[in-house]
């Protein structure tokens, strides 16, 4: 049987996360653990033999869309944000956004599965870098005997694996996020959210997270949060 040249894609179901935009999130799955999710799949595809016998595995690889985009257009170069803002680079040897095909690809913790009285079975995750609401086209499980390679080379990311700011976070604003929302708020943080042609010590930025505006400032290699506002 042939397939079509222009594959329609279903989406099966859609991520809910603490981030109702993309500006915070992480750049990649798995940086920050502490950002934890809920995947709830649309009503077509909620049959719990679907996924009969995923329990057993630790990670999943989720295929979704990069929903967040306000262009339609694509570039054969990009400007990644860690080497700058300034440095172009082949789309294809990033993981920009701006693509022919607006797909994603992350790898994810599945911390379990669940049973909803209103969703069905729904899957827990965390590491995740997407905002609410993504919708995911494909899970596939993660299998460490042919997924993982030690001895890859890193190309020009090599030189982020280590880029962490230390956040100042004063207690009285950090009791205002719920005790469970902490460590994520805190290692996204830690990953510098600002756009890379944005070094401003005066500005102050801040971004949306599970209810609430955090606002924030950056100095050098540290991070201080200047407001915590409920929304």
């Amino acid at each position: 049987m042939e397939h079509p040249d222009n594959l329609e894609l279903k989406v099966i179901a859609r991520l809910h996360s603490a981030f109702p935009t993309k500006f915070g999130l992480p750049r990649q799955s798995g940086l920050v653990e502490g950002i934890d999710a809920t995947i709830v799949f649309e009503p077509d595809y909620r049959f719990p033999e679907a996924l009969r016998g995923i329990e057993d595995f630790t990670h999943l690889w989720l295929v979704w869309g990069f929903s967040g985009n306000r262009h339609n257009d694509w570039s054969p170069t990009v400007r990644p944000p860690r080497l700058g803002g300034n440095t172009r680079m082949g789309v294809f040897a990033t993981r920009s956004p701006f693509r022919p095909n607006p797909l994603g690809l992350s790898c994810v913790k599945l911390i379990g599965v669940e049973q909803d009285s209103t969703n069905g079975t729904v899957l827990r995750v965390a590491g995740v870098d997407m905002m609410d609401g993504t919708p995911i086209y494909d899970i596939k499980p993660y299998i460490p005997y042919a997924d993982c390679h030690p001895d890859a080379s890193q190309g020009f990311t090599r030189q982020n694996q280590d880029y962490l700011l230390e956040v100042v976070f004063p207690e009285d604003l950090l009791e205002l996020i719920p005790a469970a929302r902490r460590d994520g708020l805190i290692g996204a943080l830690a990953h510098d959210p600002r756009p890379a042609y944005q070094r401003d010590p005066e500005r102050v930025y801040g971004f949306e997270y599970a209810g609430f505006e955090v606002r924030f400032s950056v100095s050098e290699k540290q991070l201080t949060v200047r407001e915590v506002l409920q929304k």
